[in-house]
């Protein structure tokens, strides 16, 4: 396989594993959790530094995963008082975390060089040269990660659809029916931070925002079914996958750039034909 097709595999992974997650988020009023993952996931990264004093790629990635968690369960915490909007309690837990993290790297981290490229910005361009040994082949890394990571989100999706459906769209009726909303929309949260943590070091941060919330933002424009906007969800992104490879090879410029574009793109595309039907 060719390193265009390994970038755009491992960018369609990205698009399938937060695709399938981000309708959900969308619809439960959520969509900016993707981005309170990304600034909450600092303190992680000097606590690392601090324990273990390294600066390698996978430490840090379960260092930003850890506190990743802990912001989503703040957050689902705060929303679940009902005293807390589910955007005001995003917008009060990523702020708190991100500025322990930014006193932590004053106080006890100036001047030392923290790997935030591994989790914050991510190359595209440099993924096809980190491999692995899976059955006697050799495949790109972060496509086997985000593989399994795809796998979990649609299993979880699977076995709990229905719950699923329910909690979302009548939170009450499905306590009513002891489905136990709370529980579930803290799984969901989860998967997201590991989604989200998962995807940084290979497609950067700024690109998990976009493939979790753009892509589901067009499928709602389009789509009045709930597995039909899931579809679309994915579809986008993969589209915003193979164009943006294109547009960025094109154009020489940034990857994830150029495929947060192309899904931006498809948006305002779905945004003119729903008006023009309208």
């Amino acid at each position: 396989m060719s390193d265009d097709a390994i970038i755009v595999v491992v960018a369609g992974l990205t698009a399938t594993a937060c695709g399938l997650l981000g309708p959900f988020l969308l619809l439960r009023r959520m969509a900016l959790l993707s981005d309170a993952v990304s600034h909450a996931v600092l303190p992680g990264i000097v606590a690392v530094w601090l324990v273990a004093r390294t600066r390698a790629p996978l430490p840090v990635i379960a260092g930003a995963a850890a506190f990743a968690v802990i912001c989503v369960l703040c957050v689902d915490g705060l929303r679940a008082t009902g005293l807390v909007a589910p955007d005001a309690a995003i917008a009060l837990t990523f702020p708190a975390l991100f500025s322990v993290g930014v006193l932590g790297i004053t106080r006890f981290a100036s001047g030392i060089h923290l790997d935030l490229d591994a989790t914050i910005y991510g190359e595209l361009a440099l993924v096809p040269f980190t491999t692995v040994q899976l059955g006697g082949v050799e495949l790109a890394r972060a496509a086997v990660v985000l593989g399994a990571v795809a796998l979990a989100d649609l299993a979880l999706l699977v076995l709990l659809w229905k719950e699923y459906a329910a909690t979302t769209f009548d939170p009450d009726f499905a306590a009513a029916l002891r489905l136990r909303p709370t529980l579930l929309t803290r799984l969901l949260v989860i998967a997201v931070a590991v989604t989200a943590v998962s995807a940084f070091e290979a497609v950067g941060a700024i690109l998990v925002v976009t493939m979790l919330v753009v892509p589901a933002a067009t499928a709602f424009v389009l789509a009045r079914r709930l597995p039909t906007m899931v579809a679309v969800s994915v579809a986008v992104g993969w589209i915003g996958a193979v164009g943006g490879q294109r547009l960025a090879f094109a154009i020489d410029s940034s990857i994830a750039g150029a495929m947060g574009l192309v899904c931006a793109g498809c948006f305002v595309v779905a945004l003119l034909v729903r008006r023009l039907r309208a």
